[in-house]
C-alpha cells in the first residue's frame, strides 16, 4: 500500500472506505458495469451487494424489492410476483444481469437474472 493510499484511508471516513472497498470488490467481476455508468433503456451486469430486501406489494402484485449498492451507486431491483426469495437477503454479494431503466429518478432493474455470490468470489 502506498503512502498516500494508507494517508487516505487513515483520514476518510468509515462509509468512505466502506465504499472504496465495495468499489473494489465490485471491479473483480468481469464484464460487470458500475451502477454510476449504466444508462437508461440499457442492458447490463452489475456485481454489489444488497443494502436492503423488503416485500412491498405493487398495485395487488407481491413485489420482492432490493438495494444493490457497488460503492458507486445503487440499483434497485424489483422481483414482480415473488413473496421471497431463498439466499437474497441483506449483506448478500450478489450479481444481477437485465435491463436498466428509470423509475423515478431511480436506475431500476426489473425480474433481473442474478446469482448470489459469496464474498471475495469473481
Amino acid at each position: 500500500m502506498s503512502l498516500r493510499t494508507a494517508v487516505r484511508r487513515a483520514l476518510a471516513s468509515a462509509d468512505e472506505v466502506a465504499a472504496d472497498e465495495e468499489r473494489h470488490e465490485a471491479a473483480g467481476n468481469r464484464g460487470c458495469v458500475p451502477v454510476s455508468e449504466l444508462g437508461d433503456r440499457r442492458r447490463a451486469s452489475v456485481a454489489g451487494v444488497l443494502r436492503s430486501v423488503v416485500l412491498r406489494p405493487r398495485e395487488g402484485t407481491p413485489t420482492v424489492e432490493a438495494e444493490l449498492y457497488d460503492g458507486s451507486g445503487a440499483l434497485d431491483l424489483v422481483w414482480l410476483g415473488r413473496r421471497t426469495i431463498a439466499g437474497v437477503e441483506p449483506g448478500r454479494r450478489i450479481r444481477v444481469e437485465g435491463l436498466v431503466c428509470d423509475v423515478d429518478g431511480r436506475r431500476t432493474m426489473f425480474n433481473p437474472r442474478y446469482e448470489l455470490r459469496a464474498k471475495g468470489a469473481e
